[in-house]
């Protein structure tokens, strides 16, 4: 596995987060100044220095329960509130839509443009304010000078890396299937046409040498495919045309978007060996939420300035029954850690949530953000 592979990983899934919380605003009728001071508030939060930092540093990948934690935090950094199915729904379709990315990728360097791509459109959302332009500006130097030198092979890792987070995830999502590039079991439809990988050839032709390197015959064949050349190659810069479109936000159209859980996956005994794995990585788990968190500053409302909750599905019955049907196995609450009596850890992690509480927020908020010591079964 490649210890570069974090940052990709979260900055692509917040990505697609904002993609999703920008839509359901609009759907919503949620004003244009609440709408504009969550999405200013969130990457603001996504982006701050110090987060950054422990962010890039060389890690493991840890489990979707720990990474599910972090975004649920993420989610809650402004004045809007997620319930628990809203945040389990949200979850989903990053996850899916970044792996459909993934597996689409023509090249595993091609990662870098589908994450440029997602940079570009959060710089769009924060074109107002030069202060948090410049953090996602800053984040982009940094990804151009750790990864614009790393060869194919390193890249080529980060790819498998990151198939193997989203092995055995077929969430089926509405968009993809309306698409016809998701089957109903929620397997993707891998294309058999279009540009091929930027410096390779249409496939079809068969070159044989000898062993002086002098090409002696050719042969044709039938790919089944209908395969053109790549006309250029992304620009891999700070600004410039990425080409690839794989990373836009796809929700920039008023689409309704429904997620379901495939059949297949309700039984799967690979959800057991997941929770087993995640149990194992447990302490790990929780140092590195201490460290990632630590870093995160979420900032202090100002004012008496009411929340209000966001919901991802079209009615609150629909929300409430799928709280009720969504699978255990599916749960991404946090797994019990016995560490009652590693108290310095307890206490530290009690000083980094309280740099995580969002005070003034009036007592009839919908807010469902526990702290994290509560999600982790009261440490």
């Amino acid at each position: 596995m490649s210890v570069r592979t974090l940052p990709l990983l979260f900055l692509n899934l917040g990505g697609e987060m904002l993609y999703i919380l920008d839509q359901r605003l609009r759907a919503q009728n949620v004003p244009t100044d609440k709408a504009r001071k969550v999405m200013n508030d969130l990457i603001s939060t996504m982006f701050n220095k110090k987060f950054l930092e422990e962010l890039f540093k060389p890690q493991e990948l840890y489990s979707k329960k720990a990474l599910r934690t972090v975004y649920d935090r993420l989610a809650h950094a402004s004045i809007m509130r997620l319930n628990p199915a809203s945040m389990d729904k949200l979850f989903d379709l990053m996850t899916m839509a970044f792996k459909y990315q993934v597996l689409l990728c023509p090249r595993p360097k091609d990662i870098l443009l589908i994450t440029f791509n997602h940079l570009d459109a959060i710089k769009n959302f924060v074109r107002d304010s030069p202060d948090i332009m410049n953090q996602v500006d800053e984040t982009f130097r940094h990804i151009i000078e750790v990864y614009g030198c790393l060869p194919a092979g390193e890249f080529q890792l980060i790819r498998q890396t990151l198939l193997l987070f989203f092995q055995d995830m077929h969430i089926r999502v509405s968009i993809f299937l309306k698409d016809k590039v998701q089957n109903s079991n929620g397997r993707f439809v891998l294309p058999i046409s279009g540009p091929v990988p930027w410096g390779t050839k249409v496939p079809g032709l068969i070159r044989m040498f000898n062993n002086k390197g002098e090409e002696v015959k050719r042969m044709e064949f039938k790919h089944g495919g209908q395969y053109v050349r790549a006309e250029s190659e992304g620009s891999f810069e700070l600004s410039g045309d990425r080409v690839l479109t794989l990373g836009t936000n796809m929700y920039s159209a008023s689409r309704p978007v429904e997620t379901r859980v495939s059949g297949a996956l309700k039984n799967s005994s690979l959800n057991t060996k997941d929770n087993i794995a995640a149990r194992t990585l447990a302490k790990e788990e929780l140092n590195f939420l201490a460290r990632l968190m630590g870093g995160m500053e979420i900032k202090k409302t100002s004012g008496p300035e009411p929340g209000f909750r966001l919901n991802l599905f079209t009615t609150d019955e629909e929300e409430e029954h799928a709280a009720l049907t969504r699978p255990e196995e599916l749960s991404y609450q946090v797994i019990n850690i016995q560490a009652a009596q590693d108290q310095q850890r307890n206490e530290e992690l009690t000083r980094i949530m309280g740099e995580f509480e969002i005070h003034d927020q009036p007592q009839q908020s919908t807010s469902k953000g526990d702290d994290l010591l509560a999600m982790m079964d009261e440490l």
